[in-house]
């Protein structure tokens, strides 16, 4: 059985990136009849939170990425916490320490500092220098007492090659002289990344490792050192292309990556953003086709049909496939979205039946949930209209006046009468197009552009476009 992993450390909240590699892992794993673990590696006890890995629970719970084991439902192969998994890493420290495959030692900071200027100095890539590597016995008991905390290091092989069969990239190999004697337990007792993710995927009986491209190099070569010295069959690797922003460098902020709990807040669904990152290294069979619902997608879904290129992360394309997802939902659906959102979000809205005509007739301007604040503030607190723009609306007063006494005179309030009543004003002054619309819109909306005017002024309603005319008639 095909068993897969997503391991995030709870050192933040849970980045966009991290969502693609959680969805191919879950994707993988669902069309191939497997299991999808669920591992929280929180080694790093100074920025490890339990709030961030609630945040990753939460997140991947809402984005409906479920596992079926993890450390919120257990699992035959828990703890799934590496914070609870200490004395099992120490087992195998110990079981390397006496095979004489990893060593006790001693250098300081200032020593590790120092012997990397010098190999700096020669032109020389840092390394450790390995003078902890062959201590006696003797040597090792004299040093204990003045440090009984050491680092453990694994005893790298001094010349050969480590071999990755990567599933994706076929066969690389890596020249053992390129790397050093890593650490694998720091003084602290915690054992490093490399080491414990090895144990953990060995015990947990991962077969199958999908993870960042970013991996291939630093990591991958030692992990596959490890899980010979330990006699672990080795899983296969599948290393995925990475993803960049649009100007091809790593994805940061300034792109737009940010936290998937910040995507949440925008108020995008999370059916359009599992879709959005699922095409992101990944060209389904099913060609000029954009939309897929999840299940499509685990049908989908091979390795195979992963790319080796670089994807772009384009915050734009999102915004366009969330839009396409709002269209496709009910007017139902949507309402109760929308009232779900602002729930606890400090924004009232009118009243239910109000919203429901807003989003039946402003949809085609909702990106995001967020949008929608934006849109109803536009109707409701317009900005400030300009010196320049009431001497324009001064040069369209007769216009003004005779909108004003239409829309007095108007008993049934809807938004075709609206538009009928402006096109026979159109008439009346023999005014159409921009010189017609666009006075009516900075007189309305204080603004050049937005909505239809009608739909605009309907929302807004009787009274207070009224009441908004005057205003203006008052001051010019």
């Amino acid at each position: 059985m095909i068993r897969v992993r997503f391991p995030p450390s709870p050192t933040g909240f849970m980045h966009i990136g991290n969502v693609r590699t959680a969805l191919f892992n879950y994707l993988f794993a669902r069309k191939n009849n497997g299991k999808f673990i669920l591992r929280i590696e929180d080694t790093d006890r100074e920025r490890s939170k339990k709030e961030y890995e609630d945040d990753i629970i939460e997140g991947l719970k809402w984005l409906n990425i479920n596992w079926d084991e993890g450390p919120d439902i257990g699992g035959p192969y828990g703890p799934y916490r590496q914070s609870e998994r200490i004395e099992i890493y120490k087992f195998y420290i110990n079981k390397l320490l006496e095979e004489g495959k990893a060593y006790l030692c001693f250098c300081s900071e200032d020593e590790l500092e120092k012997d990397r200027e010098e190999m700096l100095k020669k032109g020389l890539m840092p390394k450790y220098s390995r003078k902890c590597r062959n201590l006696s016995k003797e040597q090792i008991e004299e040093k204990l007492k003045k440090n009984p905390n050491p680092v453990v290091r694994f005893k790298t092989p001094l010349s050969g090659e480590v071999i990755v069969e990567d599933e994706l990239r076929g066969k690389l190999i890596f020249p053992i002289e390129n790397l050093d004697d890593f650490v694998i337990m720091r003084s602290d007792g915690m054992p490093t990344y490399n080491f414990a993710v090895v144990i953990d995927d060995a015990l947990m009986k991962i077969n199958f490792v999908i993870r960042g491209e970013d991996h291939l190099h630093g990591n991958t070569p030692r992990q596959i050192l490890i899980y010979k010295a330990l006699d672990f069959p080795l899983p296969k690797f599948i290393h995925l292309p990475m993803i960049l922003g649009e100007d091809h460098t790593k994805l940061s902020k300034r792109h737009g990556s940010v936290s998937l709990r910040d995507y949440r807040n925008e108020g995008y669904l999370p059916e359009a953003l599992v879709n959005y990152m699922a095409l992101l290294g990944f060209s389904p069979k099913t060609k000029e086709k954009e939309i897929f619902s999840l299940q499509e997608l685990i049908e989908e879904f091979s390795i195979e049909n992963l790319s080796k290129s670089n994807a772009i992360f384009s915050p734009s394309k999102l915004r366009w496939m969330n839009h396409k997802y709002i269209e496709m939902l009910s007017l139902e659906e949507l309402f109760k979205k929308v009232k779900e959102f602002y729930l606890n979000r400090n924004f009232e809205i009118k009243d239910d039946e109000w919203l429901m005509e807003f989003l039946r007739l402003m949809r085609d301007h909702i990106f995001v949930l967020s949008d929608i604040k934006n849109l109803i503030n536009d109707i409701y607190k317009p900005e400030e209209l300009s010196e320049e723009k009431l001497s324009y609306l001064k040069e369209n007063k007769n216009l003004i006046y005779e909108f004003y006494n239409s829309i007095k005179n108007l008993h049934n309030w809807n938004e075709n009468n609206i538009l009928n009543l402006i096109k026979d004003i159109g008439k009346k002054l023999s005014l159409k197009g921009k010189s017609l619309y666009h006075p009516l819109r900075v007189l309305i909306t204080h603004k050049d552009e937005g909505p239809e005017i009608y739909i605009y002024i309907y929302l807004l309603g009787k009274e207070e476009t009224l009441n908004r005319i005057k205003e203006v008639i008052n001051k010019i």
